[in-house]
C-alpha cells in the first residue's frame, strides 16, 4: 500500500520544481510501544530520539531481539561469558559479552568495541537481518544488507533520511519485529512472545496492530501496483494569512511504471470561490507538460524532468519476497471491518509520514534557483476498500498539512509564507497494473518554460 501511496505524491510532487526541506521522520508511537514491551529503554532524559544511537545501545537491543537479556546477565555474573573490550561500560558488559561469546558482533580492534561510536542505518539493518536468522557473508553480504533488508520487507531507506538516529532506530526495530523469521514460520515478535522472552499481555497492542497490518497485505498480495487508474473528488480548505478559501477538485489521474521510466496523465477542474479552472499535467519522455484554463484564457506548458525522474530512479522500492511490513512505524492503529462483501480497513498513519514524503520530494524536485518550502503533514485517516477479490476498489483520505514557503520578492528579497491545508479527499480504483492505458493531446503547441519561472510568477 505504501507504493501506491508513493506512486500518487510521486505525481503530484513532479508537477513542481520546488526544493523542499526535509525533515525527521517521527516514530514516538513506536518507542513508546517498545517501551511496554521492554525492547527500547530511554535515560533520565527521556528517550532521547533525537541523537545518534551508540554501538552499545545497538548491542544492547540485538541481545533483546534475541530474546537473550536475562541469559546475558546471569551468565555474565556467573562468568560464563566475559568479552576483550576495555571501554564497555559495566552496564553494557553483558550484552557486548553474550554477543562476543556467540561470534554475533565483534569489537573494531582486538581490544576495543567502539561503544561510543555511532551506529548507522546499515549497522542497524545487519543486526537486524542477524535477529531474523540470516547470516552474513551466506545469506547476504554486509554491502547489500540495505537492499536484502528491503526485500525482506521491513526496511525502506526512504523512511530514515539524514543522519540516523534513536527514533529511526525504533522505527526501524518495530518494523524488524513484524517481519517473518528466516524460516518463514512467524514473525519475529510472535516468536520472542512464544519463547517467553517478552510478556504476551503487554505486546498484545502491537500484536494486535501487526495482525490487522498483515492481514491488509496478505488480501492485497496480488494486487499489481505498478500502476493506477483512479477518479478524484477532493474538497480542501486553504488558509492563509488568516483568509481561509474553500475550493473543491474533481478529475482522474493515471500513474504508469515501467522500469524506469514514469508516466502520468491528470486531468482536473477546480472550483474556487465561484471560479473554477481546468488543470492538466502529463508525463511523458522526460518532459511535464501543463495546461491551465479559466474561461476563454488557457495557457500550455512543457518543461523537462530528467533529473527529477533519475533522482527517483534512486528510490525506487525494490520486490519484495516476503511480507511487507515497511511502513509499519508510521501507522498509530489499524482496524478491519465487513461491509457486504468488501473489508474496509481504517489506517491512522502519523507524523512518520510526513518525513517519507519530504525526502521523496527533495529528491524528486529541483535544489537551486527556485523557491524552497517546508512541508509538515499531519496525520493522515485513511479508509481502503478492498474487495473480496483482493483488489483495491477506492481510498478515502482526510489530513491536514501545513507549509512555509520563501519566494524571491520583486527586490531580490525572500519573502515567506505559511499557508495550511485541510484535506478530505476520495480515491476511485478504476483500474491498477496492466489495465491501465494512458493517452496524451497533442502536445505541439505547448510552450517550453524554465520550471523556476513558474514559482516566480
Amino acid at each position: 500500500m505504501k507504493r501506491f501511496l508513493t506512486l500518487l505524491f510521486t505525481a503530484l510532487l513532479l508537477s513542481a520544481a520546488l526544493c523542499v526541506t526535509a525533515s525527521a521522520s517521527d516514530f514516538d508511537g513506536a518507542a513508546e510501544d517498545l517501551s511496554a514491551i521492554g525492547m527500547f529503554r530511554g535515560t533520565a532524559s527521556g528517550f532521547e530520539l533525537d541523537r545518534a544511537p551508540t554501538r552499545s545501545e545497538a548491542a544492547i537491543m540485538l541481545v533483546r531481539l534475541y530474546g537473550a537479556e536475562e541469559e546475558a546477565k546471569a551468565a555474565f555474573e556467573a562468568g560464563e561469558i566475559k568479552h576483550p573490550f576495555t571501554d564497555v561500560s559495566e552496564f553494557t558488559s553483558p550484552y557486548v559479552a553474550w554477543l562476543y561469546t556467540k561470534g554475533i558482533a565483534n569489537g573494531t580492534t582486538a581490544d576495543t568495541f567502539g561503544s561510543a561510536g555511532k551506529c548507522s542505518l546499515q549497522n542497524y539493518a545487519v543486526f537486524l537481518l542477524r535477529a531474523l536468522g540470516y547470516k552474513d557473508g551466506t545469506d547476504f553480504q554486509y554491502a547489500d544488507a540495505l537492499t536484502f533488508a528491503q526485500e525482506k520487507g521491513f526496511c525502506d531507506p526512504t523512511m530514515f533520511p539524514g543522519e540516523f538516529l534513536r527514533d529511526d532506530l525504533a522505527g526501524l526495530t518495530y518494523q524488524a519485529l513484524a517481519a517473518d523469521m528466516s524460516d518463514g514460520k512467524t514473525y519475529l515478535l510472535d516468536s520472542l512472545v512464544k519463547a517467553g522472552a517478552i510478556d504476551a499481555k503487554a505486546a498484545q497492542p502491537m500484536t494486535d496492530k501487526i495482525t490487522a497490518y498483515r492481514a491488509m497485505q496478505d488480501a492485497m498480495a496480488e494486487m499489481d501496483q505498478n500502476a493506477m487508474d483512479v477518479d478524484i473528488d477532493m474538497n480542501m480548505d486553504m488558509t492563509m494569512a488568516g483568509v481561509k478559501v474553500p475550493s473543491k477538485t474533481a478529475g482522474s489521474m493515471k500513474v504508469l511504471v515501467e522500469d524506469k521510466d514514469i508516466q502520468m496523465a491528470c486531468t482536473m477542474n477546480t472550483a474556487v470561490e465561484g471560479e473554477t479552472m481546468d488543470i492538466g499535467m502529463w508525463l511523458k519522455d522526460g518532459w511535464m507538460y501543463m495546461s491551465m484554463g479559466s474561461g476563454e484564457e488557457s495557457t500550455s506548458v512543457k518543461y523537462p524532468v530528467e533529473d527529477q525522474l533519475a533522482a527517483v530512479d534512486e528510490i525506487q522500492i525494490v520486490d519484495v519476497d516476503a511480507m511487507n511490513v515497511s511502513g509499519l512505524a508510521m501507522i498509530d492503529s489499524i482496524t478491519a471491518k465487513k461491509s457486504g462483501s468488501d473489508t474496509v480497513y481504517t489506517v491512522v498513519i502519523g507524523d512518520g509520514m510526513g518525513g517519507m514524503m519530504d525526502s521523496l520530494a527533495s529528491a524528486v524536485t529541483a535544489e537551486e534557483d527556485t523557491a524552497s518550502v517546508a512541508l509538515d503533514i499531519g496525520k493522515i485517516t485513511a479508509d481502503y476498500t478492498v474487495g473480496s477479490n483482493g483488489k483495491l476498489k477506492s481510498v478515502a483520505m482526510v489530513f491536514s498539512a501545513s507549509m512555509k514557503m520563501t519566494v524571491p520578492g520583486e527586490d531580490g528579497k525572500p519573502v515567506s509564507m505559511d499557508v495550511a491545508y485541510d484535506y478530505d479527499m476520495t480515491m476511485k480504483v478504476n483500474a491498477l497494473g496492466k489495465d491501465v492505458k494512458i493517452t496524451y493531446p497533442d502536445f505541439s503547441k505547448f510552450q517550453e518554460v524554465d520550471p523556476n519561472s513558474l514559482n516566480a510568477a
